[in-house]
Order: C-alpha cells, then structure tokens, then sequence
C-alpha cells in the first residue's frame, strides 16, 4: 500500500512539473506576465549546525529573491520558520533598481509559522494545513506559480503537492546522482576526471579494505578523504593520514580526524552503516584550489552554464564551506566549465530540472593546471545567492567562453562572498547598527557604480556574531579590497561599540 501512494504522489508530481513548461516560455518571452513565487527555502539537510537562530539565518539567506519583485506584477510569498525583522525587509527592496519599494512591499507577503525548532520548514508546513490553505490564497492562479526551494526532497514535493503548483527544482527521484557514490559513478561513466576511490563502503572493515586496494594502486598514497553519501559543507567527511601508517590502516582510520569537531566517531560509524559513503585520495600538489562550476537544466530541457567560483574553504582539513570568490581564476575556468558540461549534458537527459553544481580541486603541478570532479550538489548552494544577487543588482551576463561577467554598460564585476563574516563582538550589532555603519563607512551597494557590500543572514548577528556579505568590484582585486575593508569597518565599530 505504501508503495502504491508513493507512485501515485510521483505520477501526480509529474503531472504538476508540466505546468513549469509554458510559465517558463512566458517568462523568457515578456517577464511581464503575473506570476506568483513561492519561496520556501526549507533545510532539509542532516546539519547539526542549522539550529535557532542559525536556521532562521539560512532561511533568510535567499531574500536576495525579493529583488525579482522588480518585475512589476510579480508576486512573492516568502516563508520563514520564524517572522523576519521589518528593517531587514525593507533593505532588500531598497536595493531594488527602478523600482518604487512601497509598491513592491504590496506584493511580498511574508508567512512564518512561528516554530523555531531545528526541522525542516516544508515538515513545519505540512503539520499545518491552514497555514498551507493560507498560502494557497496568496496565489492567485495556480497555473502561473510556482514553488522555489533550497534542495529537493519527497518533503518539498509532498509540498508542491499540498500547494497544487509545480516546483523548480529536481525531482527527489534524482537525490541518488547527487550523493558521493552516485557523483563518482556518473563521473566514471562520462569520462571526467575524478580521485582515485571506492564506493559502497558501510563500515570500517570497508573503509580499510578499500584503503588497501588503493594503495596497492598507489603506494605513494598519503591521505584520504572518507565521506558519508550524504553530507552538507565537508560535514560529513573525516580525514584518514596513511605517512608513516605502515600495515596498520585500522588505528589510523579510527583516529581520522573529522571535519566537524562535534562528531564523534561512534555517530560517524553509525551513519556510515546507514547511508553509506566513499573513500577517495585527497589531491595533493604544488598548489591546491577547490572551484566550482554552476549549471542549471531549464524546464525547456535546455541546459545552461551560468557561473564558475573559486570556493573559500576552511575548518580542521579545509573542507568547510566559508564563502567563494567569482569568477573562478580563468588558468582553470575553461577547463573546468568544460567537464562540468558533460556531466550538465547527463543531468538534462536524465530529466534533472534546474539549478546544480559540480564541486572541483584543481591542482597545479609544474606549470599545469589538472581539474578532478569531487561532488555534484543537486540544489542551491552558497555560491547561489551571492552570484543571483550580482545579476538581479545588474543586469549583467556571464559569459562561460572567457569566464568573464559584463555589466550592459561593459563593465566586468566580479565579487567577494562569505556566509562566515563573524565574531563574538558583532553581537553588540543589530541589523539597524549594521545599516548605520555602512552608510557612515560608505560601504552601500551603489547603484550608479554598481559597486559596494550587500549584506545576508543578518538576523545571526544578535546570537552568533554572524553575518553574510557580498563584496562587488568591478574587478578581482578590487572586490577583495571591498570585502577586506567591510571585514576591517565591522571590527573597528565593534571594538568601539564594545
């Protein structure tokens, strides 16, 4: 009987996404039309960092999204966890260019259903059939609405479901191509280059017995990577050093140091037993970069390139996830756009809709540059918003030939973004301080320049000492100036503050 109501949900899903085809045209034709966006940016990942106040920020992470309301019969509804800070609200629609914020603010209606606890905001919603009636209101043609989440799972299709509109994003059906082990195999299978690994691995048995295979492959082999098929921002991954390990592989894949201190190797061997992952060579050379590369497959089945980033890793191996600079250093950019089409290519024939994107290390050795395929996220990422955010602000293009983004007045832009600008003194700032200290300081994005900080996940600041930024020049250096002037301006203020 389950499985009958799983087909049934998927057939109807299948149905639903139909509608996406003709909005979609009438969208690239005129973006005139009305239309409804609803945005329900749920975190339906297993992260023990999202929690209080650092959920309600990731949610709020994509209110760069109001900036579509310049389109002038556009409608958004915005769902949160938890109400969003009016003076937050209203700085995104000031950002807005040629459009009168007041007339914007009438078409944003904001739904929150005031449950701050650390689930996923599409469970929240479906607990809640009147709060989903409510916002099945708001819309009001079905036919022209759709649903926009963070990632794709059965709980944001059951919600597009519940909704009646049809949902930009993948199918979960497809939630297998992007853990570790799928990613290696589609890799392997459309010729693009990738460490050498193992996959299938469910325990520690697993791990050193594939460890052994490796080396006999590569007895030079002196780290690697053991990740969990399932694992957001080097979460789920732990380090294994094999120097000096000799015969005795187990002691060292039990003392492998782990990404997220909070782990514990019990739990870790646990959800390895559950979910499954992969062990593969860490890369290793003179000089060692992680890029990535954006893609999306539209509802047309076209599949487009639209952005290469160079990504700001850090934590205890250089796994985590801290911010991206873009575009992607063009040594590398080509090369890397250009493996990552093929598996773009493989995405759009099996039927994947919208946005993803592959994780890179490149590694130079001599004078070379050699790209190696590591991940394939099937969703939004933290290069998303900032790059979103630089194209709704100007109206430009990337242009994936030269890995070059041009303003229509024929400037390059490029950008600086971190999701981990943070410190315990930013707790004296609330959202309004921070809006003084960049008027004062001159940091405010400028439309006439099309240069300045746009700021993200401001409600962290109060608990966290966090906040997001996005640092825009109209060059490389010029935008890390920008971001290490913000980064400079935030501490000066705080220190006096204090």
């Amino acid at each position: 009987m389950a499985t009958e109501v799983v087909d049934e949900r998927a057939q109807r899903f299948d149905s639903l996404q139909e509608k996406l085809v003709p909005l979609w045209r009438s969208i690239e034709r005129l973006n005139q039309d009305e239309q409804t966006i609803v945005v329900v940016p749920s975190m339906t990942v297993d992260s023990p960092t999202f929690g209080g106040a650092g959920l309600q920020a990731y949610e709020e992470r994509f209110l760069f999204l109001l900036l579509l309301l310049r389109q002038p019969r556009a409608r958004m509804v915005y769902v949160t966890s938890q109400a969003i800070n009016p003076t937050i609200v209203d700085y995104y629609l000031d950002l807005l260019p040629g459009v009168i914020p007041s007339h914007a603010r009438r078409r944003l209606f904001l739904v929150s259903p005031l449950d701050g606890a650390s689930r996923p905001l599409s469970e929240k919603l479906l607990e809640r059939p009147r709060l989903l009636e409510h916002i099945r209101s708001l819309v009001i043609d079905p036919e022209r609405a759709h649903l926009v989440p963070f990632n794709t799972t059965e709980l944001e299709r059951d919600l597009a479901l519940a909704l009646g509109i049809p949902m930009y994003g993948a199918d979960p059906r497809h939630f297998p191509l992007g853990t570790k082990a799928g990613a290696r195999r589609l890799f392997a299978e459309e010729c693009v280059a990738h460490p050498l690994g193992e996959e299938g691995v469910g325990s520690v048995a697993d791990v050193v017995e594939s460890i052994g295979r490796m080396r006999e492959r590569k007895p030079e082999l002196e780290q690697v990577l053991v990740k969990l098929n399932e694992g957001v921002s080097g979460e789920g991954n732990a380090l294994v050093d094999l120097r000096g390990a000799g015969d005795d592989v187990e002691a060292r894949v039990r003392s492998m140091r782990f990404e997220l201190a909070s782990v514990a190797f019990d739990d870790f061997e646990q959800k390895l037993a559950e979910r499954g992952g992969v062990v593969e060579e860490r890369i290793s050379g003179d000089e060692v970069r992680s890029p990535s590369v954006q893609l999306r497959v539209t509802p047309l089945g076209k599949l487009e390139v639209l952005s290469t980033h160079d990504q700001l890793l850090g934590g205890p191996s250089g796994q985590s996830y801290l911010g991206c600079r873009f575009p992607a250093d063009p040594a590398y950019a080509t090369a890397i756009t250009r493996e990552a089409a093929k598996v773009g290519a493989r995405m759009a024939a099996e039927g994947v809709l919208g946005r993803f994107a592959l994780d890179f290390v490149t590694v130079r050795r001599g004078g070379t540059w050699e790209p190696y395929a590591i991940e394939l996220n099937l969703r939004k990422g933290g290069t998303t918003h900032p790059f979103l955010t630089l194209q709704f602000l100007t109206d430009g293009t990337y242009d994936p030939e030269t890995g070059v983004f041009t303003a229509p007045g024929g400037h390059e832009k490029a950008f600086v973004a971190s999701d981990h600008v943070e410190s315990p003194r930013y707790r004296v700032f609330t959202p309004d301080d921070l809006f003084d200290v960049v008027a004062r300081r001159g940091l405010h994005f400028d439309q006439s320049r099309q240069t300045g900080v746009v700021f993200h996940m401001m409600s962290a600041l109060g608990e966290l000492g966090r906040v997001g930024l996005t640092a825009v020049g109209n060059s490389p250096g010029e935008a890390n100036e920008l971001y290490e002037r913000a980064v400079a301006v935030l501490d000066e203020e705080a220190e006096a503050a204090s």
